[in-house]
C-alpha cells in the first residue's frame, strides 16, 4: 500500500476529529446532523472487498460511532452507508437522525438543502467526548 492519504474532497467537506485504531474519523461540516465519516486506511475501495479481519475492526469502530451518536448525541436512528459515487475512496457513513430532522424521513443526499456550521467549542467538546470514552485519538 502506498502513504496513505484521506482524499481531499473529503478533507473539504468534513472537520478531521483523528483516528481510531482502523479509520481516520470525520465530521462532516454541515451541523444539521451529526454526520461522521470513517475512512480505513486501506487502497480497497469497496467494504466488502476488504480483509475480514480489517471488515470486522471497520464495523466495530462504525459501531461505537453509532452508539456515540445514540447515547450522547440523542439520535434515536442511524444511517450507515459506504457509497462512494462521488469520492472513490473507501469511506462509510455515519448520521444521526430524529423524526422531524431537516429531511426527515428520506435519505440526506439530495434532500439535505439546510446548512449550519459546528462551532469551535462543539468541535472540541465532540471530539472530547469521542476520545474519552469511544477510542478516538486526536489529531495533533
Amino acid at each position: 500500500m502506498s502513504r496513505f492519504r484521506v482524499h481531499p474532497q473529503l478533507l473539504q467537506d468534513c472537520h478531521q476529529l483523528g483516528r481510531m485504531a482502523a479509520c481516520h474519523a470525520l465530521l462532516h461540516r454541515n451541523a444539521v446532523l451529526p454526520w461522521f465519516i470513517l475512512i480505513p486506511e486501506t487502497d480497497e475501495i469497496d467494504l466488502l472487498d476488504l480483509d475480514p479481519a480489517l471488515r470486522n475492526r471497520v464495523m466495530d469502530e462504525a459501531t461505537a460511532i453509532s452508539r456515540f451518536v445514540k447515547d450522547e448525541l440523542q439520535c434515536p436512528k442511524v444511517n450507515v452507508a459506504a457509497i462512494g459515487n462521488l469520492v472513490p475512496q473507501l469511506h462509510l457513513h455515519v448520521i444521526g437522525r430524529h423524526p422531524g430532522d431537516a429531511c426527515w424521513p428520506l435519505p440526506v443526499w439530495g434532500h439535505l438543502q439546510e446548512s449550519d456550521t459546528y462551532s469551535e467549542p462543539r468541535l472540541e467538546e465532540i471530539g472530547s467526548l469521542l476520545e474519552g470514552s469511544w477510542g478516538l485519538q486526536r489529531s495533533a
